[in-house]
């Protein structure tokens, strides 16, 4: 058996095999040539002390043979006649529910309201250039999902949904590195992430599911309190007894359409403010304490951060930080404005960005009252619209120095930004209710006292990020899954409040997908 070990070496120790054999060969107190193999298990950086260190876990072959295992699909049967289940979106959690539906014997019929992955580009591109907005296929709608073209971070802080290992094996079975079974914070990257999503679309069909897109569901058939099937934007409808609802947390036509039929739904804090963006070298010299102008070296990658502070009774906090990456226009509609970021896989873009989001309460919603339900994203909505308006009524961003914001002074220039529609410069006080500009304020300069160099006018926010999760919760049953009001209704992922994130809106996706297998064998 190789024997493991947690050591902690210098960056370039970590990143050359020869270095790390004689470092691993000198602690065992053995000749560097019994050492067959030197298997990596698990990678994180330690940049608390000046001089940046790597953390290792390492499998040590010592006068033992190593032989390279790839990981396998599971043996997964034809479905083509078995019961079916219909999964409402085609992101992480629909395409893991699919994929567990299969493999426990059960077929899928993924019903996508956007474009598959390699057509979705196009209206990417028309939104960044033109500024277009298609309501079915952007940064949020189409085949993968929102974390597809908005960068495929695999980070969840979850250890209690489920077996997030599995998940990764899985993506890595698909054709991802075997580097995110390794990596502290494992990334696939946008440039990488379509074609295994497109590998699960395929190994889906395969197997006797269906994956029907541009078909967006306009209506849940409901009787006696239980599913008896949906109608798509085209008039048909489509039967089945049990429907994953995996629609994403920016499906508001689907909660609009839950609360028409009044099937019951609850409002849902979540955390709204601004992107920021700085110079990814200003990032590394702030976390990794190295020089500005000479950089971090070749063996340490983009420097990220991340950062928690409590600032008049709100928390304020990173969110998606981006190192290498850009800026996104997420918006879902025409009339409205939303920023995200993403890194490609190398992570290799000159600036570094973040969003930076204040929690929400739900007082905060009184003045959409008259919603109900949904009262949160009517406010999350009218600060998209009132971005959009002072922006210019196109997909530029309002957007302002991070100094000047907390001066409250209009930036007499903004310098180009990796966000391609552009922006225009705009006091972002007028963009946010009162309370949350001030709380942004004060939690820029308190950033700034715990990153020194952080708080500085290189710095440019971009506004809104507002789409961090979702304003919803559909509630369920926490033993069956399904709906507390319908049977059969399994609301899943992001979109229903129960995942934030690919990772586990994926293992949400598996566990409504065994909960449909329990009812349909009762």
């Amino acid at each position: 058996m190789p024997r493991e070990l947690q050591i902690q070496v210098a960056p370039e120790v970590a990143a050359q095999q020869e270095l790390l054999t004689a470092h691993i060969a000198k602690l065992m107190q053995v000749s560097p040539a019994e050492i067959r193999h030197v298997a990596i298990l698990k990678r994180s950086i330690d940049a608390r002390q000046r001089s940046v260190k790597v953390n290792l876990k390492v499998a040590v072959y010592h006068n033992e043979e190593y032989t390279e295992s790839k990981l396998q699909l599971p043996d997964y049967k034809d479905v083509s006649n078995k019961p079916e289940v219909i999964i409402i979106g085609a992101g992480p959690a629909g395409l893991f529910a699919a994929l567990q539906l299969i493999e426990i014997g059960l077929k899928p019929i993924v019903l996508e309201r956007g474009k598959d992955v390699q057509e979705r580009r196009r209206d990417l591109k028309a939104i960044n250039r033109d500024h277009i907005v298609d309501e079915d296929s952007n940064y949020c709608y189409g085949e993968g999902g929102a974390g597809t073209y908005s960068d495929g971070k695999l980070y969840t802080r979850s250890k209690k949904r489920g077996d997030v290992d599995r998940i990764l094996e899985l993506f890595v079975a698909f054709g991802a590195s075997e580097e995110i079974l390794v990596e502290a914070h494992p990334h696939i990257g946008t440039n990488k992430l379509p074609k295994i999503i497109k590998a699960m679309r395929e190994k889906i069909i395969e197997f006797g599911g269906q994956v029907l897109f541009n078909t967006r569901v306009t209506d849940i058939l409901v009787k006696n309190n239980a599913v008896e099937g949906v109608v798509t934007q085209n008039g048909d409808t489509i039967n089945a007894k049990n429907v994953i609802l995996a629609t994403g947390h920016s499906a508001r036509d689907i909660f609009e359409l839950l609360d028409r039929k009044k099937i019951y739904i609850e409002a849902k804090p979540f955390a709204l403010g601004v992107r920021a963006e700085h110079p990814q070298s200003l990032i590394d010299s702030i976390q990794y304490s190295c020089d500005f102008n000479s950089g971090r070296g070749e063996y340490l990658p983009p420097a990220p951060y991340a950062i928690v502070k409590q600032v008049g009774g709100r928390g304020m906090y990173s969110f998606c930080m981006c190192p290498g990456g850009v800026i996104a226009p997420c918006a879902t509609s025409p009339g409205e404005v939303v920023t995200n970021g993403w890194s490609p896989s190398k992570r290799d873009q000159e600036t570094a960005n973040s969003g930076i989001v204040v929690e929400l309460k739900l007082e905060d919603f009184k003045p959409f009252a008259k919603f109900g339900a949904l009262a949160g994203m009517e406010f999350q909505k009218a600060i998209e619209q009132q971005a959009w308006h002072l922006a210019g009524e196109t997909q530029r961003v309002p957007a302002q120095r991070m100094v000047d914001f907390t001066q409250s002074k209009v930036s007499a220039d903004i310098p180009k930004t990796s966000y391609v529609p552009g922006t225009t410069p705009v006091e972002l006080g007028k963009v946010f209710p009162g309370f949350l500009t001030q709380t942004l304020r004060e939690g820029f300069k308190e950033f700034g006292k715990s990153m020194r160099g952080y708080l500085t006018n290189e710095a440019i926010l971009h506004a809104p990020e507002s789409r961090t999760s979702s304003p919803v919760r559909i509630p369920r049953d926490p033993v069956t899954l399904e709906h507390v009001q319908i049977k059969g209704l399994y609301p899943c992922g992001e979109g229903a409040g129960y995942a934030g994130g690919i990772i586990s809106a994926a293992i949400d996706g598996e566990k409504c997908a065994l909960k449909c297998a329990d009812l349909v064998r009762s």
